[in-house]
């Protein structure tokens, strides 16, 4: 049975990434990446072997971001909506011109119904709702700019719970992460 027909599933949510080439890692966040039903990526892989990485989770789904070059571009949609675990979940960047970011984000998806957004584009980690409709910014995992710590969301859906949390890696040395 695959991941998207589960009733409950542990997904490990991306964005901006940012690769740096076949030495690209997120030693950090495996222990996540490796137990995840589903990985979902925001976009901004920025390289192929960013994109490749993160290609071999089970249950991978990705879109393109404005940052990615065209070997990413070319094989990514835009935006999507995925079902997984009984839940409609939209997955697209949020750049483009006008608003903010959350606000294009949720733009993008009035016309389709969804119960989760997933955007990145602005590096800054959020869990909010809006109109019933539950919207996460994962952050980045590798570029952080003017944010304190590197971060992602872990995901948990089940039929009578959906549980978002914050996973940020605070760079003690010791490799440790905090979760909120």
């Amino acid at each position: 049975m695959s991941g998207q027909h589960k009733l409950s599933m542990k997904i490990a949510v991306f964005s901006d990434t940012h690769g740096t080439g076949p030495s690209f890692t997120l030693d950090w966040a495996l222990p996540y990446l490796t137990t995840a039903d589903a990985v979902l990526h925001a976009g901004d892989f920025t390289t192929p072997a960013t994109l490749a990485f993160f290609r071999k989770f089970p249950g991978f789904h990705g879109v393109t971001g404005n940052g990615d070059q065209p070997e990413v571009a070319s094989v990514l949609p835009g935006q999507q909506i995925l079902e997984l675990a009984a839940y409609r979940i939209g997955l697209l960047h949020g750049h483009g011109p006008g608003k903010t970011t959350p606000e294009r984000a949720y733009a993008a998806f009035t016309d389709r119904p969804v119960d989760i957004i997933v955007f990145g584009h602005s590096h800054q980690p959020a869990i909010f709702t809006k109109n019933k409709i539950l919207l996460l910014n994962p952050g980045s995992p590798t570029n952080k700019r003017k944010e304190r710590w590197f971060s992602f969301i872990l995901l948990e859906l089940s039929p009578s719970r959906v549980a978002a949390t914050l996973v940020f890696n605070t760079g003690k040395t010791d490799g440790s992460v905090e979760e909120y």
